[in-house]
Order: C-alpha cells, then sequence, then structure tokens
C-alpha cells in the first residue's frame, strides 16, 4: 500500500534494552479532510528518514500490521501499526490525484457488431 503526503513530524531513533530501534514519522494527507498518520520505520529502514525534511512531500510504501494482547485480567486488546519500507520524495504539487488522458493514438473503436451476420450459431442457447 501507499500514503502520500506532507511531512508534518519527524521523529528521533528510538533504540531500546533488546537493541531493536525504531523511527516515527507523520505525514499529512493530502485529501478533502486531511488526516496525520503515524509511520514507523523500523531497524534498517530508519535510515530512509535521513534526507526528508519537514514540509516536503512524500509518497510513503506501508505495510499494515496488527496484533492482539491480553491484560493480565484477561482482557483481549487489539491494536494496529504502520510499516514503513519505502519512502519517494513527490516534487509536483501532488494535491490533487492525477488521471491518465485517453490515449486518442491508436486504431478507431468500432461500434458495429462483430457478430452481425453470423447465421451458423450452434450454441444450444
Amino acid at each position: 500500500m501507499e500514503l502520500q503526503g506532507t511531512v508534518k513530524k519527524l521523529f528521533d531513533a528510538q533504540t531500546f534494552a533488546s537493541g531493536f530501534q525504531k523511527r516515527e514519522m507523520v505525514i499529512l494527507t493530502q485529501e478533502q479532510y486531511p488526516q496525520p498518520i503515524n509511520i514507523e520505520f523500523l531497524s534498517d529502514k530508519i535510515s530512509l528518514l535521513d534526507n526528508l525534511k519537514e514540509g516536503e512531500n512524500v509518497k510513503v510504501g506501508i505495510n499494515i500490521r496488527g496484533r492482539e494482547w491480553t491484560s493480565p485480567q484477561g482482557e483481549t486488546k487489539y491494536f494496529n501499526s504502520i510499516t514503513g519500507w519505502r519512502v519517494e520524495k513527490v516534487f509536483d504539487n501532488g494535491s490533487e490525484p492525477t488521471q491518465a488522458a485517453p490515449s486518442q493514438s491508436g486504431s478507431p473503436v468500432s461500434n458495429e457488431n462483430p457478430f452481425a451476420g453470423d447465421e451458423d450459431d450452434d450454441l444450444p442457447f
């Protein structure tokens, strides 16, 4: 999956006691109702954020992860996380999705019925 938006916030890398590292980024989507989306970059992917600055337009390749956790009281909760694996700077405005224009080249489209005049139809229906 991909998300596109403007870099709203870049956080410092965090290192945990186990040696695990992560760095988070918040992007603001560019749609009618912009959403701030927090994206985690894990281990070797944290370096993808090194050349980014707040305010830049980016397209981020993401995976959505889910996990289940049971509290000591026996209550089960579910959590989601968005993990980034690719970042690409977008240099155009990017505020409106672009659509490909229909191609005018190629052979003209015919509206004739290609089966007209086929009287030897041996289909049972």
